[in-house]
């Protein structure tokens, strides 16, 4: 053993010397693993001079003996090596004939004689799927699965007498995640082949989980329910409360599965349970687990002309795969007739090329084996009903506003609804009158952890990296139309969930949000680099050109005065240039998040592409900032909380930022004004969402000729305001969004007061239920004053007096605070109004007008208000990087 060692490594240290000559290699195994190591010493220059592999199977070849044969390499089916411990004659001969210098043995199930390993000059090698000498033995990566490893990978080592007991020559590994299955794991490195594994029940959950995931999709594990064998497929464990559901008596295990909205939960001899989503029938056919009970009753679709013809280019797709069978009728089943895992793939690529860009997941293929099925899969998924039919959502349901408000309150993350990790919840707050509107799942680090996988998953695996930029588009608009269909029950939930006035809530929190998804749908196929002259390496010359690339998984955190619209103003422009998201909505108004989650859904977004994690910053917000996966961050609310997350995304891999926090918005109102405009607009200013409103006016600045009838008709103009229910179509001005904000603003106001402001109006709670203040007015506000430097962030208007003319002075005095959100300007002098524009320090200056944002204007602060840019073109490359690539020609 020794002695072969040593020849080994002397071997493997002159590999250099053999590479040059190119080697020439007999390749002995089966299966994609063995297809793609073939490929593989084919492109390093390597000769296979023969392949011997296993016999077809249903008239298929097998996947290794496909591609040699492509290649016009010696193929042999060989159904065994040996009889009674001898080799076979005719089967040595055959194999010497190729005059192989060295074996390689990828995934091979046949035992081959130690004759034939000696055979080459060189001996022979191994790739193994494991990590040795952990699994010295076991046939494949699975077992790293059953025996709960958390390292993964492959082996490539020397064979000896023992096979498998020879000096490893390369390792590469990786790790295994908790609901890790063999195909993530290959998604790594190569691709399973195995047996199926009955599963014995008297373990753990996590031993049965783990024993499930181990044997995933190929080979399967499988057991028996009423009669006949089930296999079973994609199993995670169950941290949360268990479902309810119908019993499922399974032979062997000591209680009954239940069949849940969600999947079948099964049980661990310690109490614990996991769920399984899918089952596969002996026939072949593979169901969701919570359709069991009701595998059977889906009524048969009628195809339209149309549907008729997609169907005959899907049976065409089918007979140029499955060579073998003469006429593809409907009961033909895909597998029973020799298609491989191989062929799922392409059978997808070909639906896709030839349908329409029809994108089909591999799952589908596998849940309708047979034609006529298949087909129905298909038509239902053109019309949109099959993924209706996928996604499971609980609703807290309030019959409100004359309709049915269906809310969903679990996290979303990979395309499905679920309790938290932990099963915690909160309530949130109807603040019209303090009611709790429902329970909300509340997202532990664990949930931020499994949205963050599941993103990058998306991102690097999943159909949304392959999607064209068109058909990304696309969606974005369908996701628009839903938002737009929907926006009814979407300005309900606003106005429930945060106070919004429900006409405001049609007409911006939701109206806005399907211009921005619109908007940036359009810029999904013109996102584009450039081409650079650069100096020539002569005698030969160069190209040199952008490209603008995505940057992977990006964490958005957004505020409560406007739930939706901060929602659109971030995702839309991250989604458009291809990222994938992991977004925290405000803990006190989570809901219309967790419905435009629902609506994403409907539009056709894969699954992992949007996640939804309500909960609180200090614990989800806090784990998105140091989470090392992400790659960007945005967030919008206060400067304090924006320098933690600026810090936390610092240390921990150096994200990409974008901040848009808190202001003191300016604005200077000339006694050379319109002033009925001036005054409406003015109370716009402030007054606007009651006053939850990012770019308020924090401070005016009014001429002292103009300044007391200002004031005069600001509060005759308020005292028209109607106070009351968001939902009264006739209210001018709701709730303020949660207890705790209008706490502050009443402290803000006696603030004022005590340090010698004027109180005009206001400054109280309005008598009623529910988190109400009266429209506020403060006068003779000194600059050295709290109300002068600190942020409201309500409905309080500030007033400042200054001298006729004094236009440099109040330029000054504007300026003079940290913060440069945005600012405002009104006078009928355009020169004026130009000069104030370009001295004003801010990221948006409104000229006789304000608030009159929109989706193709850069908005963003500067100074202690931020970074970065929402809207607009400038929003792309807050989501974008930028590769140069040169190349010599």
């Amino acid at each position: 053993m020794l002695r072969r060692g040593s020849q080994a490594l002397r071997r493997f240290s002159t590999g250099r010397v053999y590479f040059k000559s190119k080697l020439k290699l007999a390749l002995i195994g089966q299966s994609l693993f063995g297809q793609e190591v073939y490929s593989h010493l084919c492109k390093e220059g390597h000769r296979v001079v023969g392949v011997f592999t296993v016999p077809d199977k249903d008239g298929k070849a097998d996947p290794l003996a496909l591609a040699a044969e492509k290649d016009g390499t010696p193929v042999f089916k060989l159904p065994k090596w040996r009889v009674k411990g001898k080799t076979i004659k005719e089967v040595a001969e055959a194999y010497r004939s190729v005059g192989a210098e060295l074996n390689v043995l990828p995934f091979c199930t046949q035992f081959i004689p130690m004759d034939i390993i000696d055979s080459p000059k060189h001996g022979s090698i191994i790739y193994h799927p494991s990590i040795l000498p952990r699994h010295r033995g076991a046939s494949a990566i699975n077992w790293t699965l059953i025996m709960g490893d958390k390292k993964a990978g492959f082996s490539v080592f020397w064979a000896d007498d023992g096979l498998d007991t020879g000096p490893i020559l390369l390792q590469r590994s990786c790790d295994v995640e908790p609901n890790d299955t063999v195909d993530a794991l290959y998604n790594r490195f190569l691709f399973p082949e195995g047996i199926k594994a009955m599963i014995s029940w008297d373990q753990s959950a996590e031993v049965l989980h783990n024993w499930i995931r181990g044997h995933d999709k190929v080979p399967g594990a499988w057991t028996e329910i009423n009669g006949q064998m089930v296999t079973f497929y994609g199993s995670t464990l169950l941290n949360s409360s268990v479902p309810p559901g119908e019993p499922l008596e399974i032979k062997g295990a000591k209680k009954p599965g239940l069949v849940t909205k969600n999947g079948l939960v099964l049980f661990g001899n310690d109490g614990k349970a996991l769920m399984v989503r899918n089952l596969q029938f002996e026939d072949g056919k593979m169901i969701p687990a919570s359709q069991y009970f009701s595998a059977g009753e889906t009524s048969v679709v009628e195809l339209t002309a149309e549907e008729v013809k997609v169907a005959e280019t899907i049976k065409d797709i089918w007979a140029g795969i499955l060579s073998n069978v003469p006429v593809i009728e409907d009961s033909t089943d895909f597998f029973k007739s020799g298609a491989s895992s191989m062929d799922v793939a392409r059978l997808v690529e070909e639906i896709r090329q030839k349908c329409g860009g029809l994108q089909l997941q591999n799952e589908d293929v596998y849940m309708a084996t047979k034609f006529e099925d298949f087909i129905q899969k298909v038509v239902r998924k053109l019309r949109g009903e099959d993924q209706e039919v996928e996604l499971v959502v609980d609703y807290i349901s309030k019959e409100v506003n004359e309709m049915m408000v269906k809310m969903p309150y679990q996290c979303f993350i990979n395309g499905r609804f679920t309790d938290a990790d932990d099963g915690k919840t909160y309530d949130t707050i109807n603040p019209t009158d303090g009611s709790t509107i429902g329970k909300v799942s509340y997202a532990s680090l664990a949930d931020v952890d499994k949205a963050v996988a599941a993103a990058k998953d998306a991102f690097e695996n999943g159909e949304w990296g392959r999607m064209n930029a068109r058909e990304r588009g696309r969606l974005m608009y369908r996701l628009a139309d839903l938002l737009e269909e929907n926006q009814e029950e979407l300005a309900t939930i606003e106005a429930l969930d945060s106070g919004a006035v429900y006409t405001l809530a049609l007409k911006t929190h939701i109206g806005m949000s399907v211009q921005t998804f619109r908007y940036f749908a359009g810029w999904c196929d013109k996102i584009q680099g450039s081409t650079i002259p650069i100096n020539q390496a002569r005698p030969n010359r160069n190209l040199t050109f952008t490209k603008k690339e995505p940057l992977g998984v990006c964490a958005i955190i957004i505020p409560w005065n406007y739930p939706l619209m901060m929602l659109a103003w971030k995702s839309a422009a991250c989604l458009a240039a291809g990222n994938t998201l992991v977004l925290k909505p405000a803990q006190v108004t989570p809901l219309t998040a967790l419905k435009f989650a629902e609506l994403s859904v409907k539009a056709g977004f894969p699954k992992g592409v949007i996640n939804i994690i309500p909960g609180s910053g200090g614990i989800a917000g806090q784990r998105l900032s140091e989470h090392p996966d992400i790659r960007k961050l945005g967030f919008t609310g206060s400067t304090p909380i924006g320098k933690q997350i600026m810090k936390s995304c610092a240390v921990s891999n150096l994200k990409k930022v974008s901040l848009e926090l808190g202001g003191k918005s300016p604005l200077i109102i000339f006694n050379d004004c319109e002033l009925d405009k001036a005054v409406r607009m003015g109370m716009g200013a402030v007054f606007f969402n009651k006053g939850e409103n990012c770019i308020a006016a924090g401070r005016l600045f009014v001429e002292e000729s103009i300044h007391d009838e200002f004031v005069t008709r600001v509060v005759e103009e308020i005292k028209k305001m109607k106070i009351g229910d968001p939902l009264d179509r006739s209210t001018d001005h709701g709730p303020q969004n949660h207890k705790a904000h209008l706490e502050k603003l009443l402290q803000y106001c006696e603030t004022g007061v005590k340090e010698g402001a004027t109180l005009v109006y206001g400054g109280r709670q309005v008598q009623r239920p529910g988190f109400f203040m009266e429209p506020t007015v403060f006068t003779d506000v000194e600059d050295y004053m709290y109300l002068a430097k600190e942020e409201s962030f309500g409905p309080i208007m500030v007033i400042s007096k200054f001298q006729n003319g004094d236009v440099d002075g109040v330029l000054q005095r504007a300026n003079n605070t940290e913060f440069g959100l945005a600012s405002g300007v009104f006078t009928r002098d355009i020169n004026k109004a130009m000069y104030v524009s370009e001295k004003l320090e801010a990221g948006t200056v409104f000229i006789n007008t304000y608030n009159k944002t929109d989706v193709a204007a850069p908005f963003g602060g500067v100074k202690q208000s931020g970074f970065g840019k929402d809207l607009g073109e400038e929003a792309l490359n807050e989501y974008l990087k930028t590769k140069t690539v040169t190349l010599e020609y």
